[in-house]
This record gives structure tokens, C-alpha cells and sequence, in this order.
């Protein structure tokens, strides 16, 4: 029921918080000519983080020139895959619900239901699991790459002494850290509920049968063994207590024989 109630929730902040994403710094170039200075740059960037596309214009401090530069990195490729996992995760949940309540019967009809949704639970969680642990590295290096301490470093004009360079406005990625903590959060569930689907599975009940059966063997055997009573008391200790009165008898047929010498004598 849990599965049902927060993964498609956790999906959708998982990419809404990445996949909607947009940032922004600004850098200050105070040149020794004023009239060169430029003390508002603005830098915008969002997803999927192409940087290496993201270009902006600098002052050169070297007359009107100004220079073209770019952001260093491209780090879309953990990025959407992180936001892919996310969809797709998001799309199967609300089709394991539907199929859940209104499809109950043809779910566990062959057991095939339940073994198609252990499967893909499984490879759900390892998805979560290698695209938050990516996209989390992808984040701390889009982090570097936006550090307007870093970006500043790109600037030809704040390599002179003369000029002042200056980080103004860094960009919020609290977005950003959102959706690795949803990430591993999704992890964490579709793990969580691989045991529950399993259950549902034949694997689970067959299991139990072949632990159920040794234990019956076992009782069945213990039951109809040595200690049987019937066997023991008719044929056992008690006959030969019967038997031991036979000596007696013939014992006590002894003296017909010297008695019977002694009238013929």
C-alpha cells in the first residue's frame, strides 16, 4: 500500500526538482577604465546542463573589446538519465495501481503478474540506485562548474591586477539537492519492496512447501517407530513374564518319576 500511495509521488519530485531547474550567477568586472567596467554579468543555466553551451560576454578591460566565453562541462548525460528513471518509474507506479485495484484477478492469474512485478521492482531499485549515485556526482561537479569563484577564473581580464574582479550572486541548487535526496528515497522504497512483491510470487509459498514437507516426514516417522505400544506390550516383556511359568510346571512334574520307582520297589 505504501508502494502504491509515495512512488509516484517520489517520482515526480524526483524529476520535477531536476528537471525543472533553472540558475543563474552573476560576476562583477571593475576595469582601471571605468568606462570598460561591467558590473553586472549574468550567467543563466538550466537542465539537462550543457555548460560547455552556455556563453556569455565579458569586458576585456582593453578598450570596447569584449570576449566571448563559455561554461566548462556537459553533464546531461547523468542528468537525464536520472529525470528518465524518474518518468518511466512514475508511469510504471500508476500502471501497478490501476492494475492493483481494478485488475486484482487477472494480476495473480498464472502467477504471472506478480512474477513481472518482482522483475521490474528489481530493476527499479538498481535504476534509483545507479542514477541518484550518478546524478549526485553529477551534481557536485555542475557545482564546481558554476561557482562563480571558478567562472572568474575563465575571465583574461581578471588575470590583471589592475582590474577587480568580484563573485556577486552565486546560484541556489537547493532544487537540486532535493532531488538526489528523492532519488535515494525512491531507492529505498522500491527496495524496500521487493520483499513484498516476492510474497505474491509462487517462489514464496513453494519455498514454504518444501520446508513443511521434511518436518511431516520427520513427525510421520516418530510416530509409527519403536515406541508403538501395541507392538511392545503383546510381544514384549510382558509374554516372556508369561512364559517364565512354563519351567515352574514341568519343574513340579519332576517327582512322579521317583515316586512311582519307589511303589515298585
Amino acid at each position: 500500500m505504501c508502494m502504491v500511495i509515495f512512488a509516484p509521488l517520489f517520482a515526480i519530485f524526483a524529476f520535477a526538482t531536476c528537471g525543472g531547474y533553472s540558475g543563474a550567477l552573476r560576476l562583477s568586472v571593475d576595469c582601471a577604465n571605468k568606462t570598460e567596467s561591467d558590473l553586472s554579468i549574468d550567467i543563466d543555466f538550466a537542465y539537462p546542463f550543457r555548460l560547455h553551451q552556455v556563453t556569455f560576454e565579458v569586458p576585456t578591460c582593453e578598450g570596447k573589446r569584449r570576449e566571448k566565453l563559455a561554461l566548462v562541462g556537459d553533464f546531461s548525460s547523468s542528468a537525464e538519465f536520472f529525470v528518465t528513471i524518474a518518468v518511466f518509474a512514475f508511469l510504471y507506479s500508476l500502471a501497478a495501481t490501476v492494475v492493483y485495484i481494478f485488475f486484482q484477478n487477472k494480476y495473480r492469474e498464472n502467477n504471472r503478474g506478480p512474477l513481472i512485478d518482482f522483475i521490474v521492482t528489481v530493476v527499479f531499485s538498481f535504476l534509483w540506485l545507479v542514477g541518484s549515485s550518478a546524478w549526485a556526482k553529477g551534481l557536485s561537479d555542475v557545482k564546481v562548474a558554476t561557482d562563480p569563484k571558478e567562472v572568474l577564473l575563465l575571465l583574461s581580464a581578471c588575470k590583471q591586477q589592475s582590474n577587480k574582479c568580484m563573485a556577486v550572486h552565486s546560484p541556489v541548487m537547493s532544487s537540486l539537492n532535493t532531488s538526489v535526496v528523492f532519488g535515494f528515497l525512491n531507492f529505498v522504497l522500491w527496495a524496500g519492496n521487493i520483499w513484498f512483491v516476492f510474497k505474491e510470487t509462487g517462489w514464496h509459498s513453494s519455498g514454504q512447501r518444501h520446508l513443511s514437507d521434511p518436518m511431516e516426514k520427520q513427525s510421520s516417522t516418530y510416530g509409527h517407530g519403536g515406541y508403538n505400544r501395541d507392538s511392545y506390550g503383546p510381544s514384549g516383556g510382558y509374554n516372556q513374564a508369561a512364559n517364565l511359568g512354563q519351567p515352574a510346571e514341568e519343574f513340579g512334574q519332576q517327582p512322579s518319576g521317583p515316586t512311582s520307582f519307589a511303589n515298585q520297589i
